[in-house]
């Protein structure tokens, strides 16, 4: 049985405390993987790592950082197949959908925010003969993108994507329910020559390792992607700590998945 690992500092490793979750095949309600339950020292050891990364990154030249984001693309798009395998063992969806909109909206994703993070970096806003207003977007630092299970590549690069265009360094949390990709995703990350420490992936259980993702003073900002409930939790845990936060939760896509 394959074990899933944690991606951090451009290496894959196993969880601090050893612990792991058990991820099933939809299709077959049987164990075939292996997840992290990562605590509180493997988020500790990401942002630590994130932060180290970040001076370099975020004075990489646009030019530069755009380059990296299509080379993600490239890469993605040369294992196409396989991710979307990958994704419909992870979800039970057809393998059809997942070649046909989740892992080529993932592609899209980066070619997009690398092409749409060139017209936004300075804006000067003249008034009148002796003024000007000048818009200077600078990045963050240390962000936290925790992601769901329907879409899992789609929505872990939505996430993704901007926050490496613009300069931050990323602590992503995908579903543990469905790893698969965002695991393989290290590697893409590695063939595209992205820096170690730029984006380290962790994986668990939304109440322990996104708790604390979400709480840890130095991440800078967060992003998630789920149900109601949870989000209205994070975003009181959030707000007390004056963080930036982007939500988008609902209910529609009902699961109700139990093994045999």
């Amino acid at each position: 049985m394959e074990k899933i690992t944690n991606f951090i500092n451009g290496q894959y490793i196993e969880p601090s405390n050893g612990k792991y979750l058990d991820v099933f095949e939809p299709a077959t309600g049987k164990v075939y993987a292996q997840v992290p339950a990562s605590g509180l020292a493997d988020v500790n050891r990401a942002v630590e790592v994130a932060q180290a990364a970040f001076d370099s990154w975020s004075n990489t030249s646009l030019v530069n950082r755009t380059a990296i984001l299509n080379r993600i693309a490239e890469r993605l798009q040369e294992r196409l197949d396989e991710m979307a395998d990958y994704e419909s063992r992870d979800t039970g969806k057809p393998i059809s959908l997942a070649r046909s909109v989740d892992i080529p909206r993932a592609i899209t994703n980066f070619r997009f925010f690398a092409g749409y993070v060139k017209s936004f970096e300075l804006e000067t806003i003249l008034e009148g003969d002796n003024s000007s207003n000048r818009v200077n977007r600078s990045p963050l630092g240390v962000v936290g993108c925790i992601s769901p299970w329907n879409l899992p590549l789609y929505l872990f690069t939505w996430k993704i994507a901007p926050a490496l265009a613009v300069g931050n360094c990323v602590i992503a949390k995908p579903s543990e329910i469905t790893p698969y990709t965002a695991f393989k995703f290290g590697e893409i990350c590695q063939d595209a020559g992205l820096p170690p420490g730029v984006l380290n992936i962790i994986h668990g259980r939304g109440d322990s390792t996104g708790d604390a993702l979400v709480t840890h003073h130095q991440v800078k900002a967060i992003s998630f992607t789920g149900g109601t409930a949870t989000g209205k939790t994070i975003a009181g845990k959030v707000g007390r700590m004056f963080k930036k936060l982007s939500l988008e939760m609902g209910g529609k896509n009902c699961f109700n998945f139990r093994p045999s």
